[in-house]
């Protein structure tokens, strides 16, 4: 399983946020913003710092999405 941050991609769009604006609001770096634009996993404290900035659920900021098992041409895992 992995983290996926598309909850949050849609809140923003929703509340005709942009990354930016969120990144000011929630006091985020540049570097927090593109970690989850890479789908690369960040702090419970930044998880908190953004579901505060937006009034909202963690439900709303992530969700866990199961990694797709790559076969050979055999069938085989």
């Amino acid at each position: 399983m992995h983290i996926s941050y598309k909850p949050l991609w849609h809140t923003l769009i929703e509340r005709n946020m942009r990354k930016e604006d969120l990144r000011l609001a929630a006091g985020l770096t540049t570097n927090m913003i593109a970690n989850m634009g890479k789908g690369k996993h960040i702090s419970m404290e930044t998880l908190t710092k953004i579901c505060e900035t937006l009034d909202c659920d963690i439900s709303d900021v992530i969700q866990l999405e199961h990694e797709e098992k790559c076969t050979d041409s055999t069938g085989n895992n």
